[in-house]
């Protein structure tokens, strides 16, 4: 199976000539790797971007309506999209996302055939008082609630853990911490999982190599495209 490495540009950068420089370098150092590589630029560059598999940032759960700025799984679907990253920690944490939203949006999602990659992990709070896998556990099993059995059930699905202490922090999780972590949630959902969390072109290898993960969901770095292709040749 090949290794899925997911770039997640946020709100970046700020004009679609800087996205397009950052993607055709991506495109470009990337170029015939054995890998699945997948863009997640700002909803609005996604039309002005070819060339490599596209996501989304993030998704309503209504198919259509009155909710302004709102974006619907069908819309990210009809731009090319073949992925959408949904119940990422910075949604949770500044738009008070729920458990229960995310599993609306995964079904959402599900529904128009774009595959979730489904953010989890725990803050440092919950992991200094061993709530971890509690945590983890609880979100996979609320946002999954319903869909396996539900009409449309899931064929594809990626499970990304990010640590939330570790995003956009340098601080890095352990191999040793990340591979335990893997193995607890193949216990619960049997699907590809990639990590998450301040990866960079020195550690990117070892969470695949050595922890075992299918692949990374990496921030900050992939809007430099010879650090992401970087981290892109290290990892495969």
């Amino acid at each position: 199976m090949k290794k899925i490495i997911i770039a997640n540009w946020k709100m970046n950068p700020n004009s679609l000539e800087e996205a397009k420089d950052i993607f055709e370098g991506i495109k470009s150092g990337a170029k015939g790797i054995n890998a699945e590589v997948v863009a997640c630029p700002p909803f609005t560059y996604l039309a002005g971007l070819k060339g490599l598999t596209l996501g989304g940032q993030n998704i309503f759960y209504e198919e259509k309506g009155a909710y302004t700025g709102e974006i619907s799984a069908q819309m990210l679907k009809n731009l090319g999209c073949k992925y959408v990253l949904i119940g990422h920690s910075e949604r949770r944490k500044y738009f008070n996302e729920t458990d229960e939203d995310v599993n609306k949006k995964l079904k959402s999602a599900v529904s128009v055939g774009l595959i979730p990659i489904f953010c989890v992990g725990e803050t440092e709070e919950e992991r200094n008082a061993g709530k971890a896998e509690e945590v983890v556990e609880r979100q996979i099993k609320i946002g999954l609630a319903g869909i396996e059995n539900w009409k449309l059930k899931i064929e594809n699905l990626v499970l990304a853990y990010e640590p939330v202490w570790a995003i956009g922090t340098g601080n890095a999780c352990s191999v040793d911490d990340a591979k335990k972590m893997l193995e607890f949630i193949k216990k619960i959902k049997d699907v590809s999982v990639v990590y998450g969390g301040s990866v960079n072109g020195e550690n990117a290898k070892s969470y695949i190599k050595e922890a075992g993960y299918d692949g990374l969901l990496v921030g900050g770095a992939s809007l430099r495209p010879e650090e992401f292709v970087k981290i892109i040749r290290e990892s495969i």
